[in-house]
């Protein structure tokens, strides 16, 4: 269940969304968190080692402006199944920030390139060329790390919640409550308003939403905003028709709410 404040978004034809029936987002995105970590080592080495230039030069920048195609790809794709399934806002963030920083990368690679080249040719050592070589070795540091939070936001968007830590008989879903064996009123619903005891209703059901306050993709305010009142539009509005975000709220559910 993955839910946003925002009005829902509509899914289109769009190009980066679906291949095959396929989502495109996981189908790319390994090429940014692999071609562009691989880039910008290429990129520091040849910086460091002057005879690894002449070999892996015009590799490395190839290797660059793929890296900033692919990432940009990756934003994009990312969005168009954010569309489907819903926003994991950590993730959504920092990706958004890849491609500039992706670019960035390869505008600075490409000067250091460039200007150690006709350095190179003119015989002559540059302390400019040797700075900008440094400002390279940041950047390229920078975007690696960048790229490894992505692909860890990612990851936990994914899997947080779902991999079980011990054998299925001992991970049950909530607790049921003393009211759930009783017909559930609404003044019951609205007395657990809290994110430490967090109720809510959706189309006439009630959910102990407490425990998935941590583990929601999309932080926890957009589940903090349902606590305590009736989230049917809210919910309905971002996920209606979706069988995934369905079945992870029915592992909340408590007991109907009373007419």
């Amino acid at each position: 269940m993955q839910m946003t404040n925002s009005a829902p978004p509509i899914v289109g034809n769009s190009l980066f969304d679906l291949v095959l029936g396929l989502p495109l987002h996981p189908l790319v995105v390994h090429a940014a968190v692999v071609l562009l970590p691989l880039a910008a080592i290429g990129l520091i080495g040849i910086v460091l080692i002057p005879r690894a230039r002449k070999p892996l030069g015009w590799l490395v920048m190839c290797g660059l402006v793929v890296g900033v195609g692919s990432s940009l790809l990756a934003k994009e794709s990312g969005e168009a199944l954010a569309a489907r399934v819903g926003l994991p806002s950590d993730h959504a963030y920092w990706g958004d920030l890849l491609p500039y920083a992706a670019l960035g990368l390869a505008v600075i690679g490409g000067i250091w390139f460039w200007m150690q080249r006709v350095s190179a040719k003119r015989k002559a050592r540059s302390w400019l060329v040797r700075l900008v070589g440094a400002f390279a070795i940041v950047a390229a540091i920078a975007t690696c790390a960048l790229t490894v939070v992505v692909g860890h936001t990612g990851a936990i968007a994914v899997w947080e919640g779902k991999i079980q830590t011990a054998p299925a008989s001992q991970t049950p879903g909530p607790a049921p409550s003393p009211a759930s064996s009783a017909a559930i009123t609404m003044t019951d619903v609205a007395s657990h308003n809290s994110a430490e005891d967090c109720w809510s209703v959706v189309d006439g059901t009630v959910y102990d939403l407490t425990s998935w306050i941590s583990q929601h993709p999309g932080g926890p305010s957009p589940i903090e905003s349902m606590c305590g009142v009736d989230a049917t539009d809210a919910f309905n509005g971002q996920h209606g028709g979706q069988q995934t975000p369905a079945k992870v709220l029915a592992g909340f559910a408590l007991g109907s709410l009373a007419g």
